[in-house]
């Protein structure tokens, strides 16, 4: 016999001790969010929130179907993580800043992370991710002055990260990877890069594949523990209230 409390999505979890789980694929992420969103939409509770996780399904689930390059996997995937992170701002009638959005949405899941799936992958892919940060071309340090002396400086971060590492702390190694990742979504989206050039190949398969590691990580966390969450107001909402919808 179910207890309430199992039949509540809603109700906050506690902590878990047990190894994080991960949804890694779209057909579980819809899964494990189905009873939440059955619950929200019938309360009318966060209906952004709804349409959030939805979207970012929608494009998450073409990384999954089509044999991109790693232009376009890293470029749904960016599109993926937008949708949750994007927040329209009423007083100017525009979205807010890129920066400042997505830099506020990973404070926000840093803090919501209570079963460390950050840690986890953080841990899993150190290789990868140290990769990323040794790379002076993926510092926006580095284009700031192109210098074989900036190279040299812009590779600090690397050697900080061993540091954080040790005193586990993720949400800065996070936020590090994830300028790195975005400077290279930049790239891509301001045509600062030739479509399937070689000159870029190596930063951006490892970019795309850490952004498809944390993804699945995000979503995780904002379904276990951010579906009571205000991630602020959705961007261009549908306007026929049942579009968007249909998960």
């Amino acid at each position: 016999m179910m207890t309430e409390k199992s039949q509540n999505p809603l109700k906050e979890k506690t902590p878990s001790a047990s190894p994080a789980v991960i949804y890694q694929t779209v057909e579980e992420i819809r899964r494990a969010w189905k009873p939440y969103k059955t619950s929200l939409s019938e309360t009318g509770y966060e209906r952004d929130t709804v349409i959030r996780i939805h979207r970012a399904c929608s494009w998450l689930e073409q990384v999954e179907k089509l044999e991109a390059s790693h232009d376009q996997q890293l470029i749904l995937l960016w599109i993926s993580l937008n949708t949750l992170y994007g927040v329209w701002n009423p007083k100017d009638r525009t979205p807010v800043s890129d920066a400042s959005s997505w830099a506020d949405f990973l404070k926000k899941i840093v803090k919501l992370d209570h079963d460390d799936c950050l840690a986890s992958i953080l841990r899993k892919h150190r290789k990868l991710v140290m990769a990323i940060l040794e790379d002076e071309h993926l510092s926006k340090f580095f284009w700031q002055d192109p210098t074989p002396k900036r190279a040299g400086q812009s590779k600090k971060v690397m050697y900080d990260a061993r540091t954080w590492y040790l005193e586990e702390r993720w949400g800065l190694l996070l936020n590090r990877v994830m300028e790195r990742i975005y400077l290279v979504r930049c790239q891509l989206v301001h045509g600062a890069a030739t479509c399937g050039g070689k000159l870029n190949r190596t930063a951006l398969r490892r970019c795309a594949t850490m952004l498809g590691h944390l993804q699945p990580v995000f979503l995780t966390i904002l379904i276990n523990h951010g579906a009571r969450e205000d991630w602020g107001l959705m961007c261009y909402p549908p306007l026929n209230q049942t579009d968007d919808q249909h998960a």
